[in-house]
């Protein structure tokens, strides 16, 4: 049996294995067989679809061998591969393998693992211990030279993503935030400007990782001016954000039409923040009671509730809710089955996390450049499991311009058409 080879072959250089080497092993032989079966299984199928003869009667397309084997970097070590090369004797198309790409030397997974250490503020000297702890012994090839390659792409990817065609596209929602990394982006008052947006059949998307100034109106309104100038011509319906932003402002002015409203997830925050740690919980169970109302007056019922109990004791907590009353309560008049998705900033929030709490040491190693770049490569590698709008199909619905009343459709009533006399 494969485990009794292993244990043989660890006695015989007089070193035990622990059960935990021992299983990686057996775990990374596995994979490695079901890896290149795979792969060969692809191979039988290609060919079994390209059966031409030349005129001699001889195939057309052919085994011919295999590749040199190359060791794939993946979540559980290095796993030694063979790719099996395919000939086409009349000099047609080539055979490429989508299983293993000839370019492909690490699983995806690595992928987002290695600019998550990265930001995390583990640096490019220090990537490569840190994997070998990670992966083992088999990491020795991620050399911190080849890891400052790596980035470079992502720089090259970064760029030529931010000069992306955005013709045809149109998002029903911005969710848009301003991160501020401790990297040295040259001023303290730097920080990355980010948006997100929802398609019309429910899928989210990245739309732009910038960097702006202290969120002000002049930054965001490059970024918005970009987008238009890329062909994003149309505006949300509505978009999603905290008050402190200068994108408010900058939003009213290239996109007026669109609705706003502002974070309740922010707002609760803000407004608890004024407020002594023992009044809290009520505070913050009336404030919930707002957004979570199934209708907009009982909302507003609870927000004077809120105003009566607080005003005479915390007028500062109840000046920050008071002055976002028009944008608190904008959702009411979106679909009921968005409104988790549009309250608040979450979906931004949640994929940002690793950003906003990097540690001290990432100040040291991080750039302007390569952080962009690194930002745009762990939100593009979180976008692929970012979930669909619930009900995708009421957003064309709101495209069509469909009005919405306290999450109910409105019914239109059509007058009966009068008979000529």
């Amino acid at each position: 049996m494969k485990q009794d080879t292993v244990w043989e072959s660890a006695l015989a250089s007089e070193e035990l294995p622990s059960a935990k080497s021992v299983l990686e092993q057996i775990v990374r032989e596995g994979a490695q067989k079901m890896l290149q079966q795979a792969i060969e299984f692809e191979v039988d199928e290609y060919l079994s679809t390209h059966q031409q003869q030349d005129e001699r009667g001889k195939r057309v397309v052919v085994r011919h061998g295999h590749l040199p084997k190359r060791n794939l970097m993946t979540g559980i070590g290095p796993i030694a591969v063979q790719a099996p090369r395919v000939r086409h004797r009349d000099g047609g198309a080539r055979f490429s393998s989508a299983i293993l790409p000839c370019y492909l030397r690490r699983s995806p997974s690595l992928d987002a693992l290695i600019p998550a250490l990265h930001l995390k503020g583990v640096s490019s000297g220090n990537l490569q211990e840190a994997l070998e702890a990670i992966l083992g012994p088999g990491a020795a090839g991620l050399s911190s030279s080849n890891i400052i390659r790596l980035k470079q792409v992502w720089e090259e990817e970064y760029q030529q993503w931010q000069r992306r065609d955005l013709s045809g596209k149109e998002y029903v929602y911005f969710w848009v935030d301003g991160i501020h990394c401790n990297v040295r982006l040259g001023d303290s008052g730097l920080c990355i400007l980010v948006v997100m947006g929802a398609l019309e059949d429910g899928r989210k998307e990245l739309i732009a990782v910038v960097d702006g100034y202290r969120e002000s109106k002049t930054s965001w309104l490059e970024v918005l001016r970009d987008l238009k100038a890329r062909g994003l011509k149309q505006g949300p319906r509505l978009a999603i954000g905290d008050g402190a932003l200068g994108f408010w402002a900058a939003f009213e002015e290239e996109y007026g039409d669109g609705s706003v409203q502002r974070c309740w997830v922010h707002k609760t925050a803000n407004v608890l923040d004024k407020m002594p740690k023992s009044v809290q919980p009520g505070a913050k169970e009336l404030l919930h009671e707002m957004y979570r109302a199934a209708n907009k007056n009982d909302a507003l019922l609870a927000y004077e509730k809120f105003l009566r109990r607080y005003q005479a004791k915390y007028p500062k907590a109840c000046a920050c809710l008071e002055k976002d009353k028009e944008v608190l309560f904008t959702f009411y008049q979106f679909p009921a089955e968005h409104w988790s998705h549009i309250r608040s900033t979450n979906p931004i929030e949640s994929t940002f996390a690793t950003v906003r709490h990097r540690t001290r040491q990432s100040k040291n190693c991080c750039n302007r450049k390569s952080t962009l770049a690194m930002v745009y490569k762990l939100a593009s590698q979180a976008q692929k499991k970012w979930r669909r709008i619930n009900a995708p199909k009421l957003l064309g619905r709101i495209s069509c311009g469909v009005k919405f009343v306290d999450g109910i459709e409105e019914k239109v009533e059509t007058q009966p058409l009068k008979m000529a006399a």
